[in-house]
């Protein structure tokens, strides 16, 4: 009998769920190995800038499904919001039933203070320029949809997959400014509001690092996404880890296999 895996939290974010690039099949399967007593759903879940009626299929249901059946059992369901579904910002501090809807968390984990949030509101390009990210949104979309008819091709022709958004993401000089950046910011602010963890979402960038001011140290933690990395965070046993699918379906049956392990 298969027993799934009980980490007390699990972070998930980025999910893009209504477009073409959100792995939903695969997301699936990973909900389906674990009970978490928390499931934290860090944003950009479901993609409401890019909604359409013609496109949202069964794998995409089958998610939403998933996570209500965790929800019925005992698991503890927090939809934080991002911008892609700001739309449900306006029903922030909703509960019902296992459910809760906010902008913002804050927890206290083994005696220390952890502040989750999407991560949009420090992005400033997208508060200058909505229509802009927006229309980024949807070439982003057509780009992920043609990587994987490539991808396809090059499977049937014995090659390995081949990720153009990702090539074009480190082609740009200043992708990895604006990533350095966030991550500062951010890792400021929460010490300088005495939070030992950081936990966000927003630039697909899944991390765990340490960072140090004059001020104190914080550990950073980014859940990254289900659109190219197929990441998540768990914490356990007083623990943060950063696990991807891929690794996890060397496993069989699925289980843990953590690719990154920092403690505190």
């Amino acid at each position: 009998m298969f027993i799934k895996r009980k980490p007390e939290i699990v972070v998930i974010s980025d999910v893009h769920l209504g477009t073409f690039g959100a792995h939903a099949a695969e997301l699936s399967e990973y909900l389906e190995s674990v009970q978490p007593k928390k499931l934290i759903l860090n944003g950009d879940f479901i993609d409401i800038w890019q909604f359409r009626k013609s496109y949202f299929p069964k794998a995409h249901l089958e998610v939403i499904k998933k996570i209500i059946d965790l929800s019925s059992t005992g698991t503890e369901v927090i939809y934080i919001t991002g911008n892609h579904d700001e739309f449900l910002r306006k029903f922030s501090d909703t509960q019902i039933g296992e459910l809760r809807i906010t902008d913002k968390l804050v927890l206290e984990l083994d005696g220390k203070k952890a502040w989750f949030f999407h991560g949009d509101v420090f992005d400033v390009g997208i508060h200058k320029a909505k229509w802009i990210a927006k229309l980024g949104g949807w070439g982003y979309d057509l780009l992920i949809l043609i990587n994987r008819f490539l991808n396809q091709v090059l499977v049937k022709m014995g090659k390995k997959k081949y990720s153009l958004s990702k090539k074009i993401k480190n082609s740009v000089k200043n992708a990895g400014k604006f990533i350095a950046s966030f991550e500062k910011t951010v890792s400021d602010l929460a010490i300088e509001n005495g939070y030992k963890y950081v936990i966000c979402g927003h630039i697909h960038q899944p991390k765990i690092i340490r960072k140090t001011n004059k001020k104190g140290t914080c550990l950073y933690l980014n859940s990254g996404d289900w659109i190219e990395n197929l990441s998540v965070l768990e914490y356990e046993d007083k623990k943060w880890s950063l696990t991807y699918f891929s690794e996890l379906k060397k496993q069989k049956p699925l289980v843990a296999a953590v690719t990154v392990i920092k403690k505190d």
